[in-house]
């Protein structure tokens, strides 16, 4: 039974299911559309500042009260009329690069998944020295991939920083030259503030991101150093525990890696809600801040957790303690002594960590968890316990393995990491060659129902965020609408110097939400550089440095040097098919709905304004980019049914594959575990990050 469970989890969670379900878990924070939606509106202000730049009228100076340093970014600050022609120019430029750049980013991460074929058939089948040789250039390519991507999203991040640079210096220049005043001057003064907040909160993210890799760095580090320890205290004759080790110390790692992930996806909300909220400090619902770096270290014990209260309860069978197998006879001590040393190192690690919510759960867990190994320490065969002391312990075993489950589940709605994780292929290798390595059945059957259920409820929370992220998305659509309305409403008589400031300032918004995706897109592969730097330096020497000196596992440092190496790789793969997706996105849109509205915008500044066609351009361009809103949210309508059925679909697969293979569960211990799986899932935890 237990064989047949791993064989179908195997095949339920393969490179191309988990990049599939990558994409899912992450897609309501990934979710470009969102962002492409201001595109248009962008494109329509800027055609209506060249219109209004037309009237010779409206010229003046706004260089009266010019900065000490004179200005960064103004051109011609004597001529207004000249100063908005430059902000349409400049606009023109940025959509241009961003279209031209995203194509060679789809491009480049296409391949991508090449070199992680090639990676992985290295690592299975060649020597050590042939591993030592070619894996680096493999892995290089996807480093020099991410790298050269960094370049092109920060390149097109820096245009639209341009624009919005450019326009904020023109409102402060406006201010200053004292044009207008009252209500309007506090608008104008709020909107640069918020301006400015918004790229204070753009650095604090990027140097998170930042930090957050050279955290998940450290942790990798840390496992390998873990391993290493706990394999030369292990006596001989445990390979059942010391796998059960190995198995939770790789999943903190793909915990971690998940983990910065959700770092780097998450963000994109709390930019959004700035402006309105005016502060990018997160709170728990206690009120404490909750640094997102050290939530990632805590979730990431969660996987070490359960699989060590998974381990403890392997021993109880019903209503009895099986003490035969718990007790070593040889060593005179418990099977369950190496799982007390190894949460006592976890609760040592957490207690490095800061103070928040989660680190109290994790510690709390580790505290009964000790608690339980010395009591079960205590037992000797010449000592029988009583009934009420074995029911008792039972009960507390129990309890643990459901707390365990709880958190695990908080974990994974926090760090985004799938309740269907693979194997790294070395360690699947080796327990499917030993056969002496086997999970006592009730535990795996347990497992698996556990992990179809947390599978449900993890892609029915994904489903609710994501038709949140549409439904505000349609929100802000009408808003939009409405503007490109008032915009195409005004006629040219009308138009004064206040007019033309409301719309400088919803240009600045539209073009900082536009802004905002190709930061992420900077940090995305950022993370990929970095992965791979972390493998190609620490992971990679461990796996050439290794001796095979311990020899009591099958599975040896070597093999999980590789898996380690396997599993960032894989990561890297991950985040680069995601961006894979999203770039195909963008150009699929800009093709579609913002390229013939640029070069018609283009035409338009080109066009002599005395022209009787000029005034047509500008009534087609505004008609178009009002085309182009509804365009763009039929795209999204469309996108949010393919993605409500690769859900339906996934979870289907996992309950059909899993279920028939299953013995049925007691109703009783069904509803327990979806009552556990719930309230891990609940509300409350996501705000951690």
């Amino acid at each position: 039974m237990a064989s047949q469970i791993a064989k179908t989890t195997q095949s339920l969670t393969t490179a191309s299911e988990m990049r599939e379900t990558t994409k899912m878990l992450m897609q309501p924070n990934a979710n470009w559309e969102e962002y492409l939606t201001p595109a248009p509106l962008s494109i329509a202000i800027m055609g209506e500042l060249v219109f209004i730049s037309s009237d010779v009228h409206s010229d003046f100076s706004i260089n009266k009260n010019p900065p000490k340093n004179g200005f960064q970014y103004i051109k011609y600050p004597d001529s207004f009329r000249a100063c908005l022609m430059q902000v349409c120019n400049s606009g023109w430029q940025a959509f241009n690069e961003a279209h031209k750049n995203m194509d060679q980013i789809r491009i480049h991460t296409a391949s991508v998944p090449d070199y992680m074929k090639a990676a992985v058939k290295i690592l299975f089948n060649a020597t050590d020295e042939v591993i030592e040789t070619l894996l680096p250039n493999q892995l290089n390519n996807i480093r020099d991939i991410a790298d050269e991507c960094v370049k092109l999203a920060d390149g097109v991040e820096k245009k639209y920083s341009d624009v919005i640079s450019l326009i904020q210096e023109l409102l402060e220049a406006c201010v200053n030259a004292e044009h207008f005043y009252g209500e309007e001057l506090e608008n104008v003064q709020r909107k640069l503030e918020e301006t400015k907040l918004r790229e204070q909160t753009a650095k604090e993210l990027n140097e998170r991101s930042k930090k957050a890799m050279e955290a998940m760095a450290k942790q990798l580090e840390d496992a390998q150093d873990a391993y290493k320890k706990s394999m030369d205290d292990l006596p001989s004759g445990w390979e059942m525990i010391g796998m059960d080790f190995v198995e939770g110390l790789t999943s903190t790692v793909t915990s971690l890696l998940n983990g910065v992930t959700a770092i780097v996806t998450a963000p994109a909300k709390a930019v959004s809600g700035v402006v309105n909220a005016l502060s990018s400090k997160s709170q728990s619902p206690e009120g404490e801040n909750v640094d997102d770096i050290t939530l990632m270290k805590v979730f990431s014990k969660s996987g070490e957790i359960l699989q060590y209260a998974q381990s403890i309860k392997t021993y109880v069978t019903d209503s009895e303690i099986d003490w035969k197998t718990l007790y070593d006879q040889q060593k005179k001590c418990t099977m369950t002594t190496h799982a007390q040393g190894q949460f006592e190192r976890i609760s040592k690690d957490l207690k490095k960590l800061s103070e928040c919510t989660p680190r109290r759960e994790a510690l709390l867990l580790c505290e009964k968890s000790i608690s339980i190994c010395a009591e079960l320490a205590t037992y000797t065969p010449d000592k029988d316990w009583d009934k009420k002391k074995t029911e008792d312990m039972i009960k507390k075993i129990q309890e643990l393995n459901n707390e365990a489950w709880g958190f695990d589940c908080t974990s994974k709605k926090s760090s985004g990491s799938p309740a269907l994780s693979p194997k790294p292929p070395m360690m699947s290798k080796t327990e499917s060659s030993d056969s002496g390595r086997k999970s006592a059945s009730q535990r795996a059957s347990e497992n698996a129902h556990f992990r179809i259920e947390q599978s449900r409820e993890q892609l029915k929370q994904t489903r609710e965020s994501y038709d949140k992220c549409v439904e505000n998305m349609e929100k802000n659509q009408k808003e939009l609408t409405d503007i490109l309305c008032e915009l195409q409403n005004c006629e040219l008589k009308e138009i004064d110097f206040q007019t033309t400031i409301k719309m400088l300032v919803k240009g600045l918004d539209a073009m900082g939400r536009v802004k905002e995706q190709w930061e992420k897109m900077v940090r995305f592969f950022q993370m990929v550089s970095n992965i791979v730097k972390t493998s190609l330096s620490k992971t990679l020497h461990n796996f050439v440095t290794t001796a095979d000196d311990t020899k009591k596992l099958s599975y040896n440092g070597k093999l999980f040097a590789k898996d380690l190496l396997y599993n960032q790789a894989f990561q890297a793969s991950n985040i680069a098919s995601l961006v894979h997706m999203i770039s195909g996105t963008y150009t699929q849109v800009s093709n579609m709905y913002l390229m013939d509205r640029v070069s018609s915008l283009g035409k338009l500044m080109a066009m002599d304004k005395g022209n009787p066609q000029f005034l047509q351009e500008r009534q087609m361009l505004q008609e178009s980019c009002r085309e182009a809103q509804n365009g763009i949210l039929q795209l999204v309508l469309k996108n949010k049914k393919e993605f409500e059925r690769k859900t339906d679909d996934r979870m289907a697969k996992i309950e059909g594959e899993l279920k028939a293979i299953l013995p049925a569960a007691p109703p009783e211990e069904t509803e327990r575990i979806k009552e556990i799986v719930q309230a891990g899932f609940g509300e409350g935890e996501g705000d951690y990050y």
